[in-house]
């Protein structure tokens, strides 16, 4: 389905990933944790060409492009596989719900108003915003805000959906709000990549589960393998922090 080949990247001599291999299934859905400045995003960012790779290739479906000399079309076809969702939620301010969900259809795909306003009323709805079609952003707490980012990102009917930490700007609250929906989602066999720092939901959710730092893949496997019985050193010190309440011999 999604196959990521010794993928690179760059910021001048600053190496944020180095030689990355990533094989996602159709209807899996991976987690990916790991510290700040580990390269999560840039994964997620260059998947979809947000950030143009140095080297490798990226395959999605029965399209391979390789990263060094990818063509416009190449880029047009990646992004038409993929929708993200952001950290900020990314809407239009000036824009309603239903309007920043429609605009995709109505730009990118081409749709008619109406058949761009069908389709996104019926995911505003799925994320249960049902009631909040003409509230704009402001109106909207950062829970429901996401939620939005949500409907946009499965109105495009992709591939595969890329969650850059969709909750950490939101209050603890907001949180599960925004977990269920993705929970939700995962159920319907949607293809997923979630970068976040949610390990309960990376527990129950994810179908596979990698730790990356430095650029690179440390280790990858099951949740049950990485949360209950990782191997490596650099995974064990890391889980130690962030889940407390299990037990690993370092």
């Amino acid at each position: 389905m999604i196959k990521v080949n010794r993928l690179s990247k760059a910021f001048g001599k600053n190496e944020v990933l180095q030689s990355i291999d990533l094989s996602v299934e159709k209807g899996e859905v991976v987690v990916i944790l790991g510290p700040s400045g580990s390269g999560k995003t840039t994964l997620l960012r260059c998947i979809n060409f947000l950030e143009k790779p140095n080297g490798g290739e990226i395959t999605i479906g029965d399209h391979t492009v390789n990263c060094k000399r990818p063509s416009k079309l190449d880029i047009h076809i990646l992004r038409r596989k993929t929708a993200m969702v952001f950290q900020h939620y990314n809407l239009f301010k000036h824009k309603t719900a239903l309007e920043n969900v429609m605009e995709g259809l109505i730009i990118v795909q081409k749709l008619s108003k109406e058949k761009a306003k069908e389709i996104s009323v019926q995911m505003l709805e799925k994320v249960g915003l049902g009631s909040k079609l003409d509230a704009y952003p402001s109106r909207l707490s950062g829970g429901q805000q996401q939620r939005v980012g949500i409907a946009r990102a499965l109105a495009l009917n992709p591939e595969v959906i890329l969650f850059d930490e969709p909750t950490s700007s939101l209050d603890p609250e907001l949180v599960g709000e925004v977990l269920s929906v993705i929970r939700k989602i995962a159920r319907e066999g949607i293809t997923m990549i979630v970068v976040t720092h949610e390990m309960g939901f990376a527990r129950d959710v994810a179908n596979h589960v990698v730790f990356m730092e430095g650029g690179v893949i440390v280790e990858e496997g099951k949740p049950s393998e990485i949360f209950y019985a990782p191997k490596e050193e650099r995974t064990k010190q890391f889980l130690s922090r962030i889940t407390p309440e299990l037990s690993y011999t370092i």
